[in-house]
């Protein structure tokens, strides 16, 4: 029996009536970025031929794998939504992404993790910045693993080629700005201490709006883990006349807050305001909504793919010589501070 007729990149191309070097670009990875459109054209051209690609034999005359990995702290919220528009960005780079758990600091999972990137050997590696330790990440670095960093700042120059980070403190500043303007006597922030550096840049953020827009204004940290939210804001309330604001460290907390509040009949916002931040689902549709911070995902996203594409040579990026790409949030104002 005679073995059936290996299906070529120039059939496929015909098909999907691009050129040569575009189908090569798309289906081996080849990392020039191509149209949504045309990967489409070309994976379907292909899928009808039943063209199949030897991925083993390419990757090893290659050197590459064209698999660049992901490693958060969980796949919920934030960074479910991260890994979605990361995986988009990849794939239209060329790139296959997978992703990884941290297990919230499991370090059986961790081990794990690391154990399978380098078995894999991924061609570069994106990390949160509260998925995995220093160390531990170190010993990836040093297998020659390029790692760009989601949210971590200041991290050693020897482990990270650069980092592309939400500007959550300057979110927080203007949180104060918001607040004070509002009237406000009072500004509280209730903060999140197990969440490490994230919650850093928030306090850092807090410290600088109350310098520079409420520095007339009672100002306070709290956390919120083990605090009984109903008493604290009874406690709270009970210390001024007029209305507080609260800049919750996300939306969960914020909804926390709000829901106390309702059951207590505190009015929103005549006696309290509240900011969040991530512009959360919950913020969205609350009642009353919630005023936050709204992320682009797509764009950390893509500066991420894009100081790994920069790296591995694929293409000259403008400005990723810039080490800490700081990435500004958009405020959503909703009832929760405007009446």
């Amino acid at each position: 029996m005679s073995k059936p007729k290996q299906v070529t990149i120039v059939e496929v191309a015909k098909a999907a009536g691009v050129s040569i070097a575009t189908v090569s670009n798309v289906l081996n990875r080849g990392g020039i970025r191509s149209s949504k459109e045309t990967i489409r054209k070309v994976e379907l051209a292909a899928e009808a031929l039943g063209y199949r690609r030897n991925t083993m034999a390419a990757g090893l005359s290659r050197n590459k794998t064209y698999e660049i990995g992901l490693i958060v702290p969980g796949l919920t919220s934030y960074y479910g939504q991260l890994a979605e528009h990361l995986q988009i960005e990849a794939h239209q780079a060329g790139y296959h992404l997978s992703v990884f758990s941290s297990g919230g600091f499991d370090p059986d999972i961790e081990r794990r993790n690391l154990e399978v990137l380098l078995q894999r050997r991924v061609d570069g590696l994106i990390c949160h910045g509260l998925a995995m330790g220093i160390e531990s990440t170190r010993s990836i670095v040093n297998s020659g693993t390029p790692l760009v960093l989601i949210n971590g700042w200041n991290w050693p120059e020897d482990i990270s080629i650069g980092s592309v980070n939400l500007g959550f403190a300057e979110a927080s500043k203007q949180s104060c700005r918001v607040l004070a303007d509002r009237g406000c006597e009072a500004i509280y922030y209730i903060g999140s201490k197990r969440s490490k550096a994230i919650d850093e840049q928030r306090r850092i953020g807090i410290e600088h709006g109350i310098q520079q827009y409420a520095s007339h204004l009672f100002h306070e940290i709290i956390d919120f883990h083990g605090m009984d939210v109903e008493a604290t804001l009874q406690a709270l309330l009970a210390r001024h006349t007029k209305p507080i604001g609260v800049i919750a460290f996300d939306d969960h907390i914020a909804f926390r807050l709000l829901s106390g509040a309702n059951k207590l009949d505190i009015r929103i916002p005549d006696q309290l305001r509240i900011i969040g931040i991530n512009n959360d689902y919950i913020a969205q549709q609350s009642y009353p909504g919630i005023s936050s911070w709204d992320i682009p995902y797509t764009y950390q996203a893509r500066m991420a793919i894009h100081k790994l594409l920069a790296k591995f040579g694929n293409q000259p990026i403008e400005d990723m010589e810039v080490r800490e790409i700081e990435v500004p949030l958009t405020f959503i104002e909703r009832e929760t501070t405007h009446s």
